[in-house]
């Protein structure tokens, strides 16, 4: 456990003998631990707080969905009946493809997804407060280049 209350995995090693992947790892547990007390304090699970969050960029296709997420077409559709019945999200007929369903945030939904992206945004935020100005540059930016390099098919990604 951290000092600030979420769970830390593995191994405790000496900060200065950190290596690479160790700390990706545990800063991993951090996250995903933080990100699932947050969608508890919303009344969301972790897997609906992601979708709602997903949907903040616009309406997806169900495949699309079930490609994200990794699922199967029949596991995200037990995920959006509960998100529809709770008045989150809707599906609706893509025009021009009989067969295709969009899904959609519904204001309750938008309302909901924001407030728990912006505590998200905060908590994380929390996480990067002691480093110091270049520090913390230096962190976003390699960031950046990872995630670059992954959505562009170079990386190992």
């Amino acid at each position: 456990m951290s000092k600030r209350g979420f769970v830390l995995h593995g191994p405790e090693v000496e900060p200065d003998q950190l290596d690479a992947a160790s700390g990706l790892l545990q800063l991993t547990s951090v996250v995903q631990s933080m990100y699932a007390v947050l969608s508890e304090r919303h009344d969301l699970t972790p897997v609906q707080a992601k979708l709602l969050c997903v949907l903040l960029d616009g309406p997806r296709g169900m495949a699309e969905l079930a490609q994200s997420f990794g699922v199967e077409k029949a596991a995200l559709t037990g995920l959006m009946d509960r998100a529809e019945k709770r008045g989150l999200a809707e599906r609706s007929p893509v025009p021009g493809d009989r067969r295709a369903l969009q899904v959609t945030l519904t204001p309750a939904g938008r309302r909901a997804a924001i407030a728990f992206h912006t505590d998200v945004g905060k908590a994380l935020d929390k996480l990067f407060a002691d480093l110091d100005p270049v520090d913390h540059e230096h962190f976003r930016a390699t960031m950046a280049g990872i995630i670059s390099s992954c959505r562009s098919g170079n990386g190992p990604c």
